[in-house]
């Protein structure tokens, strides 16, 4: 179940990954931190932001964008660039990539990265395109 968060978790979380999320990413964080989107047939779970306000969302964000990113980072194909953002369950991942010119700036494009090819697949041109499921 998704719910609101306050923007300083969402900062927080940039901060521990050493980047600037786009815009649409943190207007939709704050509005429903968590939840899911549908991608072509697929639907990706996304990974909220970890809030520490209290013990009830500390539970519910402790799988957090941070978290899966780093444990992601150690897999076989996974893109230096990438941050993850969702899965669809079967190992696939949604990402955003950095800037290619500035590291700390994420792209406003999500990505499919498929864990059995390691390739990047666009499917939104930015995160606002994509369609809460």
């Amino acid at each position: 179940m998704a719910f609101a968060v306050d923007v300083q978790w969402v900062r927080a979380a940039e901060e521990k990954l050493g980047c600037r999320f786009p815009a649409s990413y943190v207007v939709r964080l704050c509005r429903n931190n968590g939840g899911a989107v549908d991608v072509g047939d697929d639907c990706f779970d996304l990974y909220p932001v970890f809030d520490q306000s209290d013990r009830e969302r500390l539970k519910r964000t402790c799988n957090d964008v941070v978290r899966e990113t780093k444990q992601a980072a150690d897999w076989p194909d996974w893109p230096d660039a990438a941050v993850a953002i969702g899965s669809n369950g079967t190992g696939d991942r949604l990402v955003m990539l950095r800037v290619e010119d500035k590291f700390e700036h994420l792209q406003h494009a999500v990505y499919w990265w498929d864990h059995e090819t390691g390739d990047c697949q666009l499917v939104a041109d930015d995160f606002s395109d994509l369609t809460d499921a």
